[in-house]
């Protein structure tokens, strides 16, 4: 079936002979290849592989809402030391996907993408067994690690296997997959802690890390990838097998031919993340370096402690899951909207909507006059924190070219993590002398910065190629 598929010799470089693997496999043949390849149930089968691993860290993550209440209960621990503990996660995610991004762009999306399953799934063996509150802070610092070091890829890996037309669309879908996580966390930790304490979620939690099975056979390395490190032969022998799978799904069709589209030089090549500061980039890096940091400060800052002060306010264990599952709910036609704007609209606007629509509802949450105002205004705040969080992970691999997109989206999502780090943090210190009002409008305050940085420094990139946006 391979060999059936003609490669036009119009799209050949020049120099180079035709047929060879050079010329079918140069960064923008390749490319050209991927985007001309109708969305089958093989690229949809490779997105769903992804986003339920995206899933499964999700539920991890998502888990210590839940839980917080009661490990600070069973250590004795203050409002500032919950914080704190509650913190340690985002050190390990900070410390993951700074490193991961990089290692992906030198070593490889899939290789990277396994390894991270395999941390953060000791790292929940190891909460589940925690004797104390520091041994569980050192298993969260794990944990996080693993789960840091999968976003920037995962986020690589989808972009480039995805035509134009359907990559923001997937890219904001797969973020879709993380309110159903959390959604499934207090799910899992209401069903648990009815029979069982805490570490018993942490527990349950470890067990989807043998996922990491269906990554090692059944996704391909990327072929963009492959090309960019100038693997040709490997890149067009994995382009091949792809192309013979989609036709296989078309009954045998001939796929459309190749259209052209730019070269991404080698000769230029430094790295990674000196990439990042190079002209033409500089500014997409400031722009999505602040906005991941004040979106993520305010997010996880209020967020991480919804249980918590639902238990305050005088709720039972039990109830304030319940409550917090209630209110994310609204998550799902929060990215869902999220992921059509982003092809009709575009990112940037997307992007400033469900900010500036966060920052308003964080407000009016932490001002709630009544609990059934407290509930109405938790799922508005939950409609538009993760579409937030769906249009972030569409945008941000946009920005930057092959060589160093994984290390992009990895530093933006580790600059995130630190405002992730000291997001619970100030919420555990600030809480005791400003109440839930200040608390909430702190995280009004970020999402306002987080959607001026979009707004002024932001680009556009729907219908755009990746090669198209990053030359």
């Amino acid at each position: 079936m391979v060999g059936q598929i003609a490669i036009p010799t119009g799209n050949v470089l020049p120099g180079q002979a035709v047929g060879t693997a050079t010329a079918r496999a140069s960064n923008g043949m390749i490319a050209a290849r991927l985007e001309r390849l109708p969305m089958t149930q093989f690229q949809r089968n490779i997105f769903l592989i992804i986003a339920t691993a995206w899933f499964f860290d999700s539920i991890d993550l998502g888990s210590l809402t839940f839980l917080l209440g009661s490990i600070k209960t069973e250590f004795g621990l203050t409002t500032a030391q919950a914080g704190l503990l509650s913190s340690m996660s985002f050190v390990g995610m900070f410390l993951g996907a700074g490193i991961s991004g990089m290692l992906a762009d030198r070593f490889g999306r899939k290789v990277v993408f396994q390894v991270s399953m395999i941390f953060w799934g000791l790292g929940s063996v190891w909460c589940a067994y925690a004797p104390d509150a520091t041994t569980l802070g050192y298993a969260r610092l794990l944990l996080g690690f693993g789960m840091g070091m999968e976003f920037p890829v995962a986020l690589a890996i989808v972009s480039e296997f995805l035509p134009t037309a359907n990559r923001g669309r997937y890219l904001a879908i797969m973020e879709g997959f993380w309110p159903l996580g959390f959604i499934a966390a207090g799910c899992l930790s209401y069903v648990l802690l009815s029979y069982f304490d805490w570490r018993a979620v942490f527990l349950a939690q470890a067990v989807p890390a043998l996922f990491l099975f269906a990554i090692r056979f059944l996704v391909p390395e990327s072929p963009r990838w492959l090309a960019d490190r100038g693997r040709y032969e490997e890149a067009d022998r994995v382009m091949g097998c792809i192309e013979a799978k989609v036709s296989e799904r078309l009954n045998g069709r001939s796929l459309p031919e190749p259209q052209p589209l730019p070269e991404q030089a080698r000769g230029e090549r430094r790295f990674s993340f000196l990439e990042l500061w190079s002209p033409g980039y500089a500014s997409r890096t400031v722009m999505i370096w602040l906005t991941w940091f004040f979106a993520l400060l305010g997010f996880y800052g209020l967020t991480t402690w919804l249980g918590a002060l639902l238990q305050e306010a005088g709720y039972s264990v039990t109830k304030s899951v319940v409550y917090t599952i209630l209110i994310s709910l609204a998550g799902v036609p929060g990215f869902i909207t999220s992921a059509i704007l982003v092809e009709r609209w575009g990112r940037k606007p997307t992007a400033v909507l469900m900010l500036l629509g966060s920052a308003v509802a964080a407000y009016l949450y932490g001002h709630s006059p009544s609990f059934e105002w407290l509930i109405a205004f938790g799922l508005m705040m939950q409609f538009f924190l993760f579409g937030m969080w769906s249009v972030l992970y569409a945008y941000t691999p946009e920005l930057y070219p092959t060589r160093a997109r994984a290390t992009g989206a990895g530093c933006a999502s580790a600059v995130g993590r630190v405002g992730s780090l000291i997001g619970p943090y100030i919420i555990g210190i600030i809480l005791p002398s400003l109440g839930h009002g200040g608390v909430f409008a702190l995280g009004a305050g970020s999402f306002v910065i987080a959607a001026l940085s979009v707004a002024v420094l932001g680009i556009e990139t729907k219908g755009q190629s990746l090669e198209a946006i990053s030359r």
